[in-house]
């Protein structure tokens, strides 16, 4: 079962574009930071820094997408600096707060993409 789910994502990751990965990049950090403040709450102190690793690794990723020559993406990259400075706080300092915050931050992020996503779309059958 496992292998054809990650058939169904490698699939998925290879036809999607990059607009689209860029969403799943964003789905992916929220739930592997859920997953960090579980860990935390059961004290499965390994789990913990698994999650909130992969959780950095996709905003290393994030940020290696931006085009910085605009000038929105200097703005997404402090805000993922200061993204990735939270989560190294409840990564370390066991501070579900910060994580807390991480995940409220990356669902807003996320939402707007999504509705970004939908209004090109919109505007591409409308032509």
């Amino acid at each position: 079962m496992l292998n054809v789910q990650n058939q169904y994502l490698n699939t998925r990751v290879q036809t999607s574009s990059p607009a689209e990965l860029t969403l799943m990049l964003y789905n992916g950090c929220i739930l592997f930071i859920k997953q960090g403040i579980t860990c935390m709450e059961k004290q499965d102190f390994a789990g913990k820094h698994t999650n909130f690793t992969k959780a950095q690794n996709i905003i290393e990723e994030l940020q290696s997408t931006l085009k910085m020559e605009y000038e929105i993406s200097h703005n997404l990259n402090s805000l993922y600096t200061f993204l990735q400075s939270k989560l190294f706080e409840a990564n370390v300092k066991l501070n579900s707060e910060s994580a807390q915050y991480c995940v409220t931050m990356f669902t807003e992020l996320r939402d707007t993409w999504n509705e970004a996503l939908k209004s090109l779309k919109n505007a591409e059958k409308v032509k």
